[in-house]
């Protein structure tokens, strides 16, 4: 069982709601009214799970952001949201881990909490990244910047530039998996950027096909080694830029 939570929510009626479970359980928890208040706490590692209503407006970002941790930094993420899209199709392809339908019902929030060691050894299982040196290309609108390729995922890469990456989403972006033929493109959101040119993206849209050939590559890249397993977030020394229309204020 999760012992202690984050809620992001400015919904009176949600927030109360997922409160009041809360306290049933004997999980502790602490409200946050901003994006940038929730991961100040998640990162300082307050939390077992993060849970973000996706009626806020930047909610997607801070999940994706808290989806590129390493246990046990990584708390359990949990969605709010609605049954419609684009709520489920936002929650799932920012990498919750769990989507608590709207209007919430409790006995889903208490299920959610109590099935919390699957949650987290699923957690342990995607969170693998790979050496991935090869020159990744970025179509910028002021044309394309080519980057080296530090570190990837499933869900995202790391790479650095000679210059600096503008924090964008739908980012295009081309690279040769190394040691194949394969050219992996799609479309990238920018989650966080340093001013010396390194930066780290999380995948907005690649090809089912493209997908599936990345899984398969990594696969076979067998157990990472120490390198290979740097998280995506900035590194400790490199200041965060934050785009203040993304992430949830």
């Amino acid at each position: 069982m999760l012992r202690s939570a984050i809620v992001l929510s400015q919904n009176l009626p949600t927030l109360q709601g997922l409160l009041t479970v809360l306290d049933e359980l004997g999980v502790s928890h602490e409200a946050c009214q901003s994006g940038t208040e929730a991961m100040e706490r998640v990162m300082a590692g307050n939390c077992s799970a993060l849970i973000v209503d996706f009626d806020l407006p930047g909610a997607a970002e801070v999940v994706k952001m808290a989806a590129l941790l390493e246990p046990p930094q990584k708390p359990v993420l949990l969605a709010v949201a609605s049954r419609a899209w684009p709520g489920t199709g936002q929650a799932f392809q920012s990498g919750a881990d769990r989507i608590l339908y709207k209007p919430l019902d409790p006995a889903q929030v208490k299920d959610a909490f109590e099935s919390s060691r699957q949650l987290r050894a699923r957690n342990r299982r995607k969170v693998a990244r790979y050496q991935m040196k090869t020159v990744v290309y970025l179509d910028l609108d002021t044309g394309t910047l080519p980057a080296i390729g530090i570190d990837i995922s499933e869900h995202g890469f790391a790479v650095q530039a000679t210059e600096q990456i503008p924090l964008l989403s739908k980012l295009a972006f081309r690279c040769v998996l190394p040691g194949t033929t394969y050219e992996l493109h799609g479309h990238a959101d920018v989650i966080w950027a340093s001013d010396h040119g390194r930066a780290g993206l999380f995948f907005s849209r690649i090809s089912t096909p493209a997908r599936k050939h990345l899984k398969s590559w990594l696969a076979k890249r067998g157990r990472p080694g120490k390198a290979g397993m740097r998280a995506l977030r900035p590194p400790m020394e490199v200041p965060v830029s934050e785009p203040a229309s993304e992430m949830a204020e």
